[in-house]
């Protein structure tokens, strides 16, 4: 057991800190990029957070948390929600010089309504490094 997590060290050291090729595996808090997109029959705004980033040549991938807010208008009887909401979400989003493609999932709660269950989305938006 001691040598394969010895074995594991050294390859995962190996692609992490390899000089002769153009990639870059990185974990970062913040990586600069802002989307905007659509999910559940509403809007968001995200931020990528804490992450895990593959960068190769001019491609970055990046998979991780998106503190978010959310825009979209409830239309429940009675007391209703605010339409903008923070939400913290997960996801990938894909970088390409400074266009970003992102796909993330949102989890909404249980109602009186409706069960609780993921949502998936799509968005578009701009990387600032």
């Amino acid at each position: 057991m001691k040598n394969c997590v010895y074995a594991a060290g050294i390859l995962i050291s190996g692609l992490c800190f390899s000089q002769e090729t153009g990639s870059k595996v990185k974990a970062s808090f913040f990586d600069g990029v802002v989307v905007a997109g659509y999910v559940d029959h509403g809007a968001f705004i995200n931020f990528t957070g804490p992450n895990v980033s593959f960068t190769h040549k001019g491609l970055k991938l990046i998979a991780g948390m998106l503190p978010s807010l959310r825009i979209k208008e409830d239309h429940s009887p009675g007391t209703k929600n605010s339409p903008i909401t923070p939400n913290l979400g997960a996801g990938l989003t894909v970088v390409y010089k400074k266009i970003a493609l992102q796909i993330p999932v949102y989890y909404n709660t249980k109602t009186s309504a409706e069960n609780g269950a993921w949502k998936a989305g799509l968005g578009l938006g701009y990387s600032f490094r």
